[in-house]
């Protein structure tokens, strides 16, 4: 037999091996999320979308979830990417917030209280 046959038989076995390997590893993986996904479960769309699962209907492959309260989302099943796990809502949830002295700017893009701006600019239009 030609050597260079039995290479390309052996990648080829090789292929084949590692195509029914990860199939059956997106198989148990789909299998353990659809396991979690039961109505009441923080969820992640693919498109970065946060949300409670409300519902699925398996017969119009359809899912309601809730962003926030009162606002229900029909979205197509298989754009659930994810269950979030409660400690990383948590950790996305934490933010540090910033306090300004009176005597310097904001930051780009930061609000501040319209009050305080308008008394600032009152005085300065008087004083000139």
């Amino acid at each position: 037999m030609d050597p260079l046959l039995i290479v390309m038989v052996a990648v080829l076995a090789l292929f084949i091996f590692f195509q029914f390997r990860n199939s059956k590893k997106r198989r148990a993986e789909q299998e353990k999320l659809q396991s979690k996904m039961v109505p009441g479960a923080e969820i992640m769309t693919q498109f970065g979308l946060y949300g409670t699962l409300l519902s699925i209907d398996e017969e119009s492959n359809e899912a309601l979830v809730e962003t926030t309260p009162g606002t229900v989302l029909r979205v197509h099943r298989q754009t659930i990417l994810k269950v979030v796990e409660d400690d990383a809502v948590e950790a996305e949830d934490t933010t540090d917030s910033v306090e300004l002295d009176d005597d310097s700017e904001p930051a780009f893009g930061e609000r501040v209280d319209k009050a305080d701006s308008a008394d600032d600019d009152g005085a300065d239009k008087r004083d000139s």
